[in-house]
């Protein structure tokens, strides 16, 4: 990687961010494109996030990518956001356009996309239970209920904000029927019934600790669990699924795919194909 006076900055806020492999995709596809920038992990805790905003525009930053948990929190410092990101209520990439900083979601196709991809898994119809109620929670409820789910529950450890997330979804998709569930092991498995797919949004098992405590013996054998949270191998909750013989992928695709519409939002151009999927899934 060659750094001049014109390379161009982009980067991730997020806290915690070190295990981020956007950096080593994002550099990767860069390099490939011969594109003079370069693509920096940047640690920004919630009580600097708006200093770090206006570090971009002060900076000049070409765009960010935001992690958890600024998602939600960066809306309000924004100059524009895009309607789906609105719906959604979560910005996942900053794009900085003459001056104007423009919140986007590209979380929601590249969660579609990857759910086809890694588990050959379609929505319509279906039954599907999220864990989690934060930004990642509200862009695959969007995309689940835009793709024709049937049903969505949303569990959360705080009960109150599933019932939020319930209440504002009901309204705008009237085609899917949404319920909320607190974390507890009894009124998780009452949920469980019926099930297609378990998808966690939330930071569960992100610091490796187990996920046996779920009420797995509830889950119907044939549904897939999709874990948003990736790592070195197989995620804790992968391991408890596999061990029951479900079908289970990480978030590495939703990565790759959100990462690659990233790409082209702040460049212009397509991704070299396959450059950010073989620079993360092989080492």
């Amino acid at each position: 990687m060659k750094l001049s006076g014109s390379t161009r900055v982009l980067g991730i806020f997020g806290d915690p961010v070190a295990h981020s492999l956007s950096p080593r995709m994002h550099n990767a596809a860069l390099a490939a494109a011969g594109i003079d920038a370069i693509y920096v992990p940047f640690h920004v805790t919630p009580d600097n996030l708006a200093g770090a905003i206006q570090a971009l525009r002060a900076l000049s930053l070409w765009g960010v990518n935001l992690t958890v948990p600024h998602k939600e929190a960066v809306l309000p410092l924004l100059d524009r956001v895009t309607e789906q990101a609105r719906l959604i209520g979560a910005v996942n990439t900053v794009t900085h356009e003459d001056g104007y900083l423009v919140g986007h979601n590209t979380d929601a196709p590249g969660f579609l996309h990857a759910l086809g991809v890694d588990l050959g898994f379609v929505p319509a119809k279906k039954k599907i239970l999220v864990l989690g109620a934060g930004g990642a929670s509200r862009a695959a409820l969007v995309a689940l209920a835009q793709a024709g789910a049937a049903t969505i529950v949303i569990a959360n450890r705080t009960p109150a904000r599933a019932r939020l997330l319930c209440e504002s979804f009901s309204a705008f998709f009237p085609g899917t029927d949404f319920a909320c569930s607190s974390l507890d092991a009894g009124e998780l498995c009452q949920f469980f019934a019926g099930v297609d797919l378990l998808v966690n949004t939330s930071a569960m098992g992100l610091k490796g600790e187990s996920c046996a405590h779920l009420p797995w013996h509830c889950l119907p054998e044939a549904a897939c669990v999709y874990d948003m949270v990736y790592a070195r191998g197989k995620t804790s909750l992968q391991i408890e699924a596999e061990k029951r013989g479900h079908s289970t992928a990480d978030g590495r695709g939703m990565l790759i795919a959100q990462g690659e519409a990233a790409f082209a939002l702040w460049t212009g151009q397509e991704s070299p194909s396959g450059v950010m999927a073989d620079s993360i899934l092989t080492e």
